[in-house]
């Protein structure tokens, strides 16, 4: 069978987008896995993170379902939403839309550009929650808040929050991505603490609203940028002082940069927040695929989108003089 398939990316978290909303390829759980796993590959395939997959939905304005490259199923992905968002925005012929996703429907929109002429859109994240069964996180209290988990690290202290993605933040004077890595697959094998995993990120404050984030993503391992982890670490940053709600924060990260709002609502004391940044696409193409012998797809690249690339690159390296 041929598949249609777009290249895209939201600071450097890369993604295959298959269109399912407008293409009936009769894919099911099972083969959706088995692409994402051969197609995702970086060193025989065309790789990624992660597949998008966009389909309808009686919710809301498009589904979006996204697989990471392991082939496991996320609860969300911010950067995914803000490419599948352009995705659907741009087949609708319209600059806002609802989106599906497993925990929550979502508004994206097209927003004003956050360096340049690179296409921008902004997501609302949410829903967040401090309790630690949400993530699930197996711990003695209803939350954890700057506090050491001792099967982890003895001096680490970390703040647990889904958004709706499980996450651990915690502040560091300097990143040191050895570290990162080594925590964050500690932390996914623990399963005595972190179930279903979880994705860890290491933060550094660098003043003047702005924080750099590096992140171990559950079912990807170490990632040039995670959309949710930097919403879920500039909204940490706002509950320990460091930062302040309502103010935009400039999150940098080893992909370029991504702007985050921490909303309070002070009708349910909770938050969401709104991230905004690039939705870039890459290239176009399609692959004949098999499924009784999936390693012998065959791809071809039919569209580059070389000005975009170009004005992104632009964007990392301001990105990269301001940490």
């Amino acid at each position: 069978m041929k598949i249609d398939v777009l290249k895209t990316h939201g600071s450097c978290n890369d993604f295959i987008l298959i269109d399912e909303y407008s293409n009936d390829y009769g894919l099911d759980d099972e083969k959706r896995t088995v692409l994402t796993k051969v197609l995702c590959d970086r060193k025989d395939s065309i790789g990624a993170d992660g597949i998008l997959f966009i389909q309808k939905s009686e919710k809301a304005d498009a589904k979006y379902r996204i697989f990471n490259s392991d082939g496991t199923e996320p609860e969300m992905c911010g950067n995914g939403l803000r490419c599948a968002g352009r995705y659907i925005t741009e087949l609708l012929g319209r600059d806002h839309a609802i989106v599906e996703t497993l925990k929550a429907n979502l508004d994206v929109q097209r927003t004003e550009n956050i360096y340049g002429d690179i296409q921008t859109f902004e997501v609302l994240i949410g829903p967040v929650s401090f309790d630690v069964h949400t993530l699930p996180l197996i711990h003695d209290q209803e939350t954890l808040e700057n506090k050491v988990i001792p099967e982890l690290s003895p001096e680490l202290a970390f703040t647990a929050v889904s958004m709706p993605n499980p996450h651990i933040i915690t502040l560091v004077d300097d990143i040191d991505q050895d570290q990162v890595a080594e925590i964050g697959k500690k932390a996914n094998e623990l399963k005595s603490v972190f179930p279903k995993g979880v994705n860890v990120s290491f933060v550094k404050d660098l003043g003047d609203s702005k924080i750099f984030v590096q992140t171990y993503e559950r079912g990807v391992g170490i990632t040039n940028s995670c959309g949710t982890a930097m919403s879920a670490a500039s909204l940490i940053t706002c509950r320990l002082g460091i930062n302040h709600p309502e103010k935009d924060i400039t999150v940098l990260n080893n992909g370029g940069m991504v702007r985050c709002k921490v909303n309070e609502l002070k009708e349910s004391s909770g938050y969401s927040v709104l991230l905004k940044g690039n939705a870039t696409y890459v290239f176009s193409g399609t692959v004949e695929f098999d499924f009784n012998s999936p390693e012998e797809f065959v791809f071809e690249q039919e569209e580059e989108f070389t000005q975009e690339e170009a004005s992104y690159r632009k964007l990392e390296a301001y990105a990269k003089s301001a940490v």
